[in-house]
């Protein structure tokens, strides 16, 4: 069996685009024809463009939604405002390097807004958008082909969405149990697998939940699993992903919590493939902690090979070696070579030129390719 390819789902968004989504996040006029339209032709794009680079699992790019973590506020009743962001703890020191950094990956202009009543389901709407446009591109440009979609977990929801309303952190989730189980299955039942994407397990320690003890951030993110796994319930656990990641900046990162702490809390959720962070200078040597780990039979790794904060492109041989690691530890038919974290996880905002996608994806399926005929 080929090493199968794929990233974690997002891809930028381009100029076209960007103004049009972060007008309907703001709740301005638009032309819903023309945003449908230059949405379809992203996508269109977008799946040919993976294909081409030898991708053998797509997705839609996320280019339907203005980021991975807020867009459910349009789905969603409960959250209203716009909460500032609290800079992460190891930029928080560092004035200077966060103006750096907002000059080269742009501004967060998204809507951050704030659990302030009853979280409740309100409408699919978008999402059968998504799905509409993601089947005929897939049909146009990618028959045959592998698909997933990306979903918020209900932990990440909470990590962005502060709560204002709810009198615990488990009363919240409950609701958003509730609120989210339909997008979930309604995304496989499409026929495309799910990717719950999960930051709130490690990076949240240092930005959304960083006011927490280490113990008490452990007990959350725990919580947060028992909530996905209680929203999953009816899916197989095999047409699951899930991603967790540290963060997708280029900062210090001597703050992120270490994978060996969240690991059998990672461990106990119920995707059979997980996505995570392996080739930025951080956490490649973590490849360690999955190698002393008791990682059921069941369990798909899909290690990041390739770093989604810098413009390198790996070279395939790099590719290759890092997957050699990880097949030494589970074999090769249970590795899916994937990225550190999505491309283009806000609207307008990122670091890798888009033209730098496609090469290094490109490079990755090279890498398998090495790997493949070595392994």
């Amino acid at each position: 069996m080929t090493i199968a390819t794929t990233h974690v789902g997002s891809l930028p968004r381009g100029e076209k685009l960007t103004p049009l989504l972060l007008a309907r996040d703001h709740g301005e006029a638009y032309d819903a024809a023309e945003f449908d339209r230059v949405v379809q032709e992203a996508v269109d794009d977008a799946v040919a463009r993976q294909v081409e680079a030898g991708v053998t699992i797509v997705s839609d790019g996320e280019l339907g939604k203005v980021g991975y973590s807020t867009y459910m506020i349009e789905r969603l009743s409960g959250f209203g405002g716009h909460t500032d962001r609290q800079p992460a703890a190891d930029l928080a020191p560092l004035p200077d390097l966060r103006k750096k950094l907002a000059a080269i990956m742009g501004s967060q202009e998204f809507t951050r807004a704030s659990c302030i009543g009853p979280v409740k389901l309100v409408t699919l709407e978008p999402l059968h958008d998504d799905i509409r446009r993601f089947r005929a591109a897939l049909d146009k440009n990618g028959k045959g082909v592998r698909a997933f979609m990306n979903s918020a977990s209900p932990g990440l929801i909470t990590a962005f969405q502060v709560n204002r309303h709810y009198p615990s952190h488990e009363a919240y989730l409950a609701d958003i149990v509730d609120a989210m189980r339909e997008e979930y299955e309604t995304i496989v039942n499409a026929g495309f697998d799910l990717q719950l994407d999960c930051p709130d397990l490690a990076m949240s320690r240092h930005t959304g939940y960083q006011d927490q003890s280490e113990e008490e951030f452990l007990r959350t993110a725990a919580a947060n699993v028992e909530a996905l796994n209680a929203a999953t319930a009816n899916i197989p656990a095999e047409r699951m992903r899930m991603h967790i990641c540290w963060g997708n900046y280029e900062g210090p990162h001597d703050h992120d919590i270490p994978l060996e702490r969240v690991i059998d809390i990672v461990l106990r959720a119920r995707p059979a493939t997980v996505l995570f962070e392996a080739a930025n200078p951080r956490h490649e040597h973590e490849w360690k902690v999955w190698r002393d780990a008791k990682l059921p039979d069941t369990k798909i790794l899909a290690p990041g090979l390739i770093d989604t904060c810098s413009n390198y492109v790996e070279h395939p041989e790099l590719i290759a070696q890092r997957i050699e690691r990880f097949a030494g530890i589970v074999g090769k038919d249970r590795v899916i070579a994937s990225t550190d974290c999505g491309f283009g996880t806000f609207a307008g905002y990122g670091k890798i030129d888009p033209a730098v996608t496609w090469k290094k994806l490109a490079a990755l399926r090279e890498g398998a390719d090495i790997a493949e005929a070595r392994l």
